[in-house]
């Protein structure tokens, strides 16, 4: 059953609270700034992403306050400025960057309220946050207002200038390690979603040659219902399957000829353990021998042959 919702006839408070529960998850913008005396402010943002990396583009939107369409301190300071350094919290610094989001009066600097340390930036002014792993000095290149009513977005077009990262985050290769990264995003309401541990997982980009599509698997395998469309979609991704005679010699490999020899005398489970078989090599990225092993489902009368 589904629930249609018309965003005209629903209040700017639970639009927000629809679309950021559905947009999810987002990285945070963990932004420190500077106003035109030099007093600090820090962040975080949401409605964040990288737009361009030639040249080099963050963009993130302080949305206008929903209860006064007040703008916020970071807007004011980054008009004023045409600066912030943008920072990417992990877990470690989850609960400080949570805190720096109280709406604290002008003035107040929120590296001293979270308990963050600032250190000085190389090219713009507002202060980086030592802990951070990852700190972007950015100059502000435009700033495009969204909207005029409360929660319109204000788009702040940000140029890289300058990278800092955390060794400790880096692999061997100089990349970022995103287990050693640790980074948070935002859900709707209170929650964040943690990406490290089982959170992480690997998928093949698709493939140069032209996958086949999902459209030219076999009928058996595309009607399979144990395969679910992830599944297929990894087997479409190769441009052309093993052959039916490398199928067929692969019912020598020991996990396969295990499986033929224990189902001998009961065909159907045979065949659905074949398949479940197929599924978990699919699931380990082993696309070659999971294609072979579904392929010898095409003549269920053979198998044992």
């Amino acid at each position: 059953m589904i629930r249609t919702i018309n965003l005209q006839k629903t209040s700017s408070a639970e639009v927000y609270a629809l679309l950021s529960g559905a947009v999810a998850p987002r990285p945070v913008a963990f932004a420190s700034t500077t106003d035109a005396t030099g007093s600090v402010n820090l962040s975080p943002f949401s409605f964040f992403n990288l737009f361009s990396s030639t040249p080099p583009i963050l963009i993130f939107s302080p949305l206008s306050r929903i209860r006064d369409n007040s703008s916020k301190h970071t807007l004011d300071n980054v008009t004023a400025t045409k600066e912030v350094v943008i920072h990417i919290a992990n877990f470690e610094l989850v609960e400080q960057m949570s805190l720096a989001s109280t709406e604290y009066d002008t003035g107040v600097n929120e590296f001293i309220k979270a308990g963050l340390t600032p250190v000085p930036s190389v090219l713009v002014k507002p202060p980086r946050v030592a802990e951070a792993p990852v700190a972007i000095e950015c100059r502000v290149n435009d700033i495009l207002k969204l909207g005029t009513e409360g929660g319109a977005g204000n788009l702040v077009l940000c140029e890289v200038l300058l990278i800092h990262v955390q060794e400790e985050v880096l692999d061997e290769n100089g990349r970022i390690n995103p287990y050693k990264l640790d980074a948070v995003a935002r859900m709707g309401g209170d929650y964040y979603c943690r990406a490290n541990s089982d959170n992480i997982f690997v998928l093949p980009k698709p493939s140069r040659e032209k996958g086949m599509g999902i459209d030219q698997l076999p009928t058996f395998i595309r009607n399979s219902h144990l395969l679910s469309g992830n599944n297929l979609a990894r087997l479409a991704n190769l441009a052309s399957a093993p052959t039916a005679a490398e199928a067929e010699a692969f019912k020598r490999e020991p996990i396969v000829a295990y499986t033929l020899q224990k189902y001998k005398d009961q065909p159907e489970e045979l065949q659905k353990q074949l398949e479940l078989l197929g599924k978990k090599l699919l699931e380990d990225n082993q696309v070659i021998s999971a294609w072979k092993v579904l392929l010898l489902l095409e003549n269920p009368e053979q198998l044992l042959g």
